[in-house]
């Protein structure tokens, strides 16, 4: 297990050496996780083969400032909706140079923010040919909305890259 995180080290590892052998790399803009993904991704040995960088983005400025969301989204929706996500994804993989772009944001609590619930999660995908995105509502604590967040961002990527993950 990855501490902290209840994440399965052989799971995390499996999708490190998959990017591998495709010869993909990644990179993650991530709020509320506040650097999470790329601490589980480069807690495996090899990871700086595959994971080129992340942006925490923790401030609703540095989402426009540093990963590229466009400001006019963020003063009309605020910094937790889908296509934020969708923006920091693809923001993660242009300005890291990356194959695959993760990004996240959303609340983990214990307030709402700007009127959305804590457990609410937005998580997207931006790779070759692909831009998903996905909205979880998470139950739990703040710890456990973190790590559930992490857990559903990796699962995302690796249902591109890894075949048998599932």
């Amino acid at each position: 297990m990855l501490t902290g995180l209840g994440l399965a080290a052989d799971r995390v590892a499996a999708l490190v050496r998959a990017l591998r052998e495709r010869g993909q790399t990644v990179a993650a803009a991530e709020s509320l996780t506040g650097g999470l993904v790329t601490a589980a991704l480069s807690a495996i040995p090899g990871a700086s083969a595959v994971l080129r960088g992340g942006l925490v983005v923790y401030a609703t400025d540095l989402k426009h400032a540093l990963a590229g969301v466009a400001a006019d989204l963020l003063a009309e929706h605020g910094a937790v909706h889908p296509e934020v996500a969708a923006q920091l994804a693809a923001g993660a993989r242009q300005r890291c140079g990356a194959d695959w772009g993760l990004g996240l944001t959303g609340v983990a609590g214990p307030d709402p923010q700007d009127g959305v619930a804590p457990g609410t999660v937005h998580l997207a995908l931006a790779g070759p040919g692909v831009a998903t995105q996905r909205t979880l509502v998470l139950p739990g604590e703040r710890r456990v909305i973190r790590a559930g967040a992490v857990a559903a961002a990796l699962d995302l990527l690796a249902t591109r890259v890894v075949p048998t993950w599932g």
